[in-house]
């Protein structure tokens, strides 16, 4: 009987393992182009299509999310409270995100609420997982 629990634990280990490879080595095109680089704290977005706002066109934008600093944070907090617009989590306010990519791309946060909602989305994205990354 005790040969039979360890043939199954021995199973049941080797499936973990096999499960475990077969994620890490079945990437897509689209998981190896996560927007989040974490380690740089730099994201590069860019534009499948160039994206066109206010007589400015747009390929790529770079989000140095390093160089920000706490008047950063608290700059953006000011001004959505002038907005009437109140943040309590910053790592789920889309708002806050968009706002903060934009003060790191140098950009004005109309643009980014102008862009398609695809490109929108992993710049955001890529916000809240350097929020997450940084002990938010």
């Amino acid at each position: 009987m005790s040969e039979n629990i360890k043939n199954a634990a021995t199973e049941s280990a080797q499936n973990a393992a096999g499960a475990a490879e077969a994620v890490t080595h079945d990437m897509t095109a689209e998981a190896v182009n996560e927007p989040v680089q974490a380690d740089a704290g730099v994201y590069t977005h860019t534009f499948k299509k160039p994206f066109e706002y206010a007589g400015e066109t747009y390929t790529t934008l770079t989000f140095d999310f390093e160089k920000m600093t706490g008047r950063d944070m608290v700059s953006i907090e000011t001004e959505m409270q002038m907005n009437n617009e109140y943040c309590l989590a910053p790592e789920v306010s889309r708002s806050f995100q968009a706002k903060m990519a934009a003060k790191a791309a140098g950009i004005g946060s109309d643009v980014l609420d102008a862009m398609p909602i695809k490109d929108f989305n992993r710049i955001t994205n890529a916000a809240r997982s350097f929020l997450i990354d940084t002990g938010y």
